[in-house]
């Protein structure tokens, strides 16, 4: 007997094997967002190959070039690890408030930047925030994660001075009602982030009810420039099943009064 044949026949490779091969194969378990980001702030910045935050990086920074941001309050909601800070920073705001769920994003965030204003949100509610005292609300990756999304615009309206402005990124409503995902691994667990699925007439429609005008709506499509992505991960079942639909938004809108 060949000893490849005798090693791959013993009981401990096999139970190896299947624990391995179950991996890829199991069921992700959901969590509600604040658990589950303070399970993926350790590793969230490490993820060179995710293509979701590519393409926010790239939705996001193309919003951000039409606007100017110098001497201005921003406010960033559900600011997670502050994965677009660098770049905020370099428009000078006068002020930048971050404020997430997550305890231990907001952590990885001040490791990163010392002195970052960061807040714990609670109730959606952006506490010690005056009436009328933000020039731009950015809100990225975090819409469908929002179970109350009416209860938050009134509140970004409270804050936000008229003339101000909100820019909103997030996983494509289309990507989330055919099943889309937001999962990460932690250990062998395969874990899914709560999201509900708010439609962009639905935005559009809460916004119109606070005199927010619209002024610029992005999307990006599923298309062959992205296909080499799901190639690379093994994961072509996937760019089948969802081709042609939009992955990602972005939206711009002025607060007029």
């Amino acid at each position: 007997m060949l000893l490849s044949s005798y090693f791959y026949e013993k009981p401990a490779f096999i139970m190896f094997f299947r624990k391995w091969l179950s991996r890829f194969r199991s069921k992700p378990v959901t969590r509600e967002p604040s658990e589950a980001y303070n399970q993926w702030a350790n590793t969230y910045d490490q993820q060179p190959d995710n293509l979701m935050l590519q393409l926010d990086e790239t939705v996001f920074s193309g919003l951000l070039n039409e606007i100017s941001l110098t001497n201005l309050t921003v406010i960033d909601y559900g600011c997670g690890t502050g994965r677009h800070w660098p770049l905020l920073l370099t428009r000078q705001p006068g002020i930048l408030k971050g404020f997430d769920v997550s305890e231990g994003m907001l952590a990885k965030l001040k490791d990163k930047i010392p002195g970052a204003a960061v807040f714990l949100l609670k109730e959606d509610t952006l506490d010690g925030v005056p009436d009328q005292s933000a020039d731009w609300i950015i809100s990225t990756l975090t819409m469908a994660h929002l179970k109350e999304p009416r209860k938050v615009f009134e509140e970004w309206n409270r804050v936000l001075k008229p003339g101000g402005g909100i820019i909103i990124t997030d996983y494509h409503p289309a990507i989330l009602a055919k099943g889309g995902q937001r999962t990460f691994r932690s250990g062998d667990e395969l874990i899914s982030i709560q999201n509900q699925v708010w439609e962009l007439g639905l935005i559009r429609q809460m916004a119109g009810q606070l005199h927010w005008t619209e002024i610029r709506l992005v999307e990006k499509i599923l298309d062959d420039s992205l296909k080499a992505f799901y190639e690379k991960q093994n994961a072509l079942h996937v760019f089948e099943a969802y081709q042609g639909l939009p992955l990602i938004y972005g939206i711009r809108f002025k607060k007029e009064k």
